[in-house]
């Protein structure tokens, strides 16, 4: 399986070389955003799994057991009917046998988003079989492109996303945004059925496009997928259905009915409770995602795992984006929101102009289009001054993050300045800071471009990784506050989050004070205990 995602990989970046060298604009530096987002494949694209397209190829018969799960009929939580095609067999046979390990993976892979799918699909009035339609379209991979560039675990298409408010250009993708992107889905869907009145025909069409199967059901004069599909043959090329889309409706039965009975199939069951809590914020245009991530104590790979649509360490300098969080971490998180310059440029580099460089030197330096690096940095002047700093927003990819120079002298204490976390006190000195903290006199110096060891009171000093030891603190001066106990009634709509916020309390304390386990519930008119200070 690796050899193929090497082999789909390669082909997938010398396709993208042909198209960028064939639609590549003369100078350089006209280049504008929407050429460069039509290009470019995120640095943490993955491709489709080969068993997503694959053309069943299955040996052996099925047992009694497999016979008698695919011949028999549920509508428990499934109300399409269930339609006998031979595809139906080769499908239901290729997943339980050839590719169950890819089966089993991706059941896995899906639990965390399963929960929320259903109960998005269940508020638009669509039958639950549909949330298995990721399984046929990317495996539940959040983060998959197809050869053709359909992104995400929906694997909409750029124009069919925007149709549906999903943004897609250089610093953003929603159609990797799990949430976004279902909504946008079961939208879709329930279109394409008000637009064919057949699930069937709605599935077809979601995978080839509405106009395809509306010329296609004109000429062979029918209204029914599986006459269609007999009647392919004798339809124009123009208008005749690919064998991708004749297989997809049978697949997405074939795994629907594996997914009715993974038990008695032998496959593990899915869980319903590993949906994780979140916080959805929203973050001002030209958020450092990068520091907001660190004020959490999070990595940038962890938080890019709860914010795939993030293509940049920066998030878009031209809209408010919306970030999910870690519900345990989301206080701190937001607090930085509130205060970003005491963390600035984490997800920023700060690049100082050089003599004879332009635009287009630095741009081909860190792969940023010279329209983006001009919004960063609020300018229209193609003019660049030796000395000059020029911010440059982070790639989406920790790796890819260039390291700029740190700085010296006064400059250092300039930016420990506006970093500060620590206030001098009477009888501070470095020493005992430094032991306090938990790190060394030449690190502060340092951190602070500090020559000499004195120190004034009011004075503010940069420590680095102190935000636990800072927090302890915050916590231990808390303690010697009063508090007052209020019993709140939780109302309809209300979670622990939003309940937390308004009081500016953590979603932990509320957990403790009202001893809720982690998966614990409130309801709307339930007391609950707050501690305001």
């Amino acid at each position: 399986m690796e050899i193929f995602k090497s082999i789909r990989l390669l082909f997938l970046s010398i396709l993208i070389g042909v198209v960028v060298a064939g639609c590549a604009p003369r100078n350089p530096e006209d280049a504008t955003v929407a050429e460069v987002e039509a290009l470019e494949v995120p640095v943490d694209a993955e491709p489709l799994d080969p068993e997503v397209e694959a053309t069943p190829d299955v040996e052996g018969s099925l047992t009694e057991t497999e016979q008698a799960v695919l011949n028999a009929r549920f509508g428990l939580l499934f109300d399409l009917e269930q339609h006998q095609t031979k595809e139906v067999e080769q499908y239901f046979n290729y997943f339980t046998h050839k590719a169950r390990k890819t089966m089993a993976r991706w059941l896995e892979r899906s639990q965390p988003y399963l929960p929320y799918v259903r109960r998005v699909f269940t508020k638009y009035g669509l039958p639950q079989d549909l949330v298995l339609l990721p399984f046929v379209e990317s495996g539940y991979n959040v983060r998959a492109y197809s050869w053709a560039g359909a992104g995400g675990m929906w694997q909409f298409m750029r124009g069919t996303g925007r149709l549906y408010d999903l943004k897609s250009d250089w610093w953003i993708d929603e159609r990797r945004d799990p949430y976004k992107s279902t909504d946008a889905a079961a939208r879709h869907l329930r279109d394409l059925y008000d637009r064919f009145g057949d699930w069937y025909l709605a599935l077809a069409a979601y995978n080839a496009g509405e106009g395809k199967i509306s010329r296609a059901l004109k000429q062979a004069n029918c209204n029914d997928f599986f006459e269609l599909t007999q009647r392919n043959r004798k339809l124009s090329r123009r208008v005749r259905l690919k064998t991708e889309t004749r297989h997809y409706v049978p697949k997405f039965i074939a795994i629907s009915k594996i997914f009715q009975n993974l038990d008695t199939l032998g496959f593990k069951p899915v869980s319903w409770e590993l949906e994780e809590e979140v916080a959805t914020i929203k973050v001002p245009g030209g958020t450092d995602l990068l520091a907001l991530a660190r004020a959490g104590g999070m990595t940038w790979s962890e938080f890019h795992n709860y914010n795939p649509s993030f293509r940049r360490q920066v998030s878009p300098p031209y809209m408010d984006a919306t970030a999910y969080l870690p519900v345990t971490k989301a206080d701190k998180m937001i607090a930085y929101l509130a205060d970003p310059g005491s963390r600035p440029y984490a997800g920023y580099n700060r690049h100082r102009v050089r003599s004879g460089e332009s635009w287009w030197i630095i741009s081909r330096r860190y792969g940023v289009p010279i329209s983006v690096l001009k919004k960063v940095n609020n300018t229209r002047s193609n003019t660049l001054h030796p000395g000059q700093f020029v911010m440059v927003p982070g790639s989406g990819s920790s790796r890819a993050v260039a390291k700029s120079r740190p700085a010296s002298g006064s400059k250092t204490r300039a930016i420990a300045a506006q970093r500060g976390n620590y206030v001098v006190r009477n009888g501070d000195t470095l020493w005992s800071i430094s032991k306090k903290f938990g790190t060394t006199v030449n690190t502060i110096k340092r951190s602070n471009g500090l020559r000499s060891s004195r120190l004034k009171i009011g004075q503010k000093l940069y420590i680095p990784n102190n935000s636990n030891v800072a927090t302890k603190q915050a916590a231990k001066d808390a303690g010697k506050v009063k508090t007052q106990l209020v019993r709140y009634k939780v109302r309809r709509g209300d979670n622990l989050w939003s309940i937390a916020r308004r009081f500016g309390v953590s979603v932990s304390d509320l957990r403790k004070w009202n001893t809720l386990s982690a998966k614990g519930t409130i309801y709307a008119g339930q007391r609950l205990k707050v501690y305001v200070r």
